[in-house]
Formats: C-alpha cells, sequence, structure tokens
C-alpha cells in the first residue's frame, strides 16, 4: 500500500472513531462502543505500520498514540457506565 494512502486512511479512521467516541458520550449504544473499540484497533495498528514503514522516530510515534487513546478513552469510559446504568 502506498505511505500517502495508508497516512490517509490512519487518519480517517482515527477522525471517525473520535467523533464516534464524542456520540457514544451523550448517546449510549453497545454497537458503537463496538465499533470504536475497532476503530481504535485500526488506527493502532496502521499507526504502528506507519511508524515501522517510515523509520519515524518511535517516541513521537508513541506519544501522539497516547495522546489519542487518552481522548478516545475519555468519551468511551462514560459511556460505558451510561450504557451499563441503563441496563
Amino acid at each position: 500500500m502506498d505511505m500517502k494512502a495508508l497516512l490517509v486512511f490512519h487518519i480517517t479512521v482515527a477522525l471517525t472513531s473520535v467523533l464516534l467516541s464524542s456520540y457514544s458520550f451523550f448517546m449510549p449504544a453497545l454497537n458503537k462502543l463496538r465499533i470504536t473499540c475497532g476503530l481504535v484497533a485500526l488506527t493502532l495498528i496502521s499507526g504502528t505500520w506507519l511508524v515501522l514503514a517510515t523509520h519515524v522516530p518511535i517516541l513521537s510515534g508513541c506519544l501522539s498514540g497516547l495522546v489519542y487513546v487518552g481522548a478516545v478513552l475519555v468519551g468511551l469510559v462514560p459511556a460505558r457506565h451510561k450504557l451499563a446504568k441503563q441496563t
């Protein structure tokens, strides 16, 4: 796969997961949470591939990944708690 295409895929999946995580915070549903977790996994996999393929310093890649995962978890954890209270 072309690196530019992989980068576009990576950014699109990451932004989609952040948006879906935010949406899940306000309207929690089990399917949304599962899809968001899948998108997070895809983002981490594609990010790892980008770091390995482009030889970017691992520290910057990991730091960006941690910030991203933290931002997504801010929406996912409360959504999961809200969903647990509903059932």
